[in-house]
């Protein structure tokens, strides 16, 4: 194997939100709110909890990882051949609060999972952003 071969990509998708980061990370965590923006799940706010997304193409398997409530959340998202970690990160800003998606860990032979992720989120977070404008 060469090193080509064991090197993995990342998406980074950032955006400034008009929200402050309690708003957005109750839309991180909490299961329905993010069932309406990103996937079915059975998410549970708690350090090693495992939990599934789902969709109509399938089901993803994941952990939580890491928790700074407010500001960090990390979890395995693994699924299809991935093995990836989705980590949000929320940093107060002028306009409410930048919020930074990083999700690592595809391999080069995972082309099409890479662009559906670099075209995916997005358009989760345009739909993060719409339900943000709808919740108290």
């Amino acid at each position: 194997m060469t090193e080509a071969d064991t090197e993995t990509r990342t998406v980074v998708v950032e955006r400034e939100f008009a929200h402050p980061p309690e708003k957005i990370w109750r839309a991180l965590t909490q299961p329905h709110l993010i069932a309406d923006w990103l996937m079915q799940n059975d998410f549970v706010l708690a350090p090693g909890h495992r939990f599934n997304f789902s969709a109509e193409w399938g089901t993803l398997d994941c952990e939580v990882l890491e928790i700074e409530p407010n500001a960090t959340l990390a979890y395995s998202w693994c699924g299809l051949g991935l093995e990836s970690v989705v980590t949000w990160t929320l940093s107060p800003s002028a306009a409410g609060t930048r919020l930074r998606m990083e999700q690592t860990g595809f391999r080069a032979d995972q082309k099409l999972a890479y662009h559906g992720a670099r075209a995916g989120w997005p358009k989760f977070l345009d739909r993060l952003d719409h339900l943000l404008g709808r919740i108290d």
